[in-house]
């Protein structure tokens, strides 16, 4: 997963230092990279290189057409991640709240605007993503 962003060490501070998450790779003012599971990456990538190599962005009005996932084992996990997001300089976009599906889930805007979903979801492919994560 790559987002364009205005300044990727600053975004990268939101994710490592707001949420903890380990970088595995930097190259300041340029990219930070952080390994999400074994096969996946989230690449925090200046706008501009990212522009000239993939095409225009999208610089209107309005939210971008995607929303990540950030999936927890336990229910009150949705409201603690929510909180540290909030602490590290995210917006709440959705406060938490129990689902019809079963679960329970809220979202936050990480500083540039990039919708997050933060989601405990009890039936199987829950389960089995918090089993690839070690997480249960």
């Amino acid at each position: 997963m790559t987002l364009a962003v205005p300044d990727p060490s600053a975004s990268g501070r939101f994710y490592a230092d707001g949420l903890g998450w380990e970088p595995v790779f930097e190259a300041e003012g340029e990219v930070v990279f952080f390994l999400m599971a074994p096969t996946l990456v989230l690449s925090l990538w200046r706008a501009d290189d990212f522009e000239a190599e993939v095409g225009a962005l999208h610089r209107g009005p309005g939210t971008a057409p995607i929303a990540l996932a950030h999936n927890v084992p336990t229910p009150g996990e949705v409201d603690a991640v929510l909180a540290e997001a909030v602490a590290a300089g995210g917006t709440v976009i959705g406060g938490a709240q129990d689902r019809d599906w079963g679960g329970r889930s809220g979202y936050f805007a990480d500083p540039d605007g990039y919708r997050w979903e933060v989601a405990y979801n009890p039936g199987p492919i829950g389960e089995q993503l918090m089993r690839a994560a070690g997480l249960v």
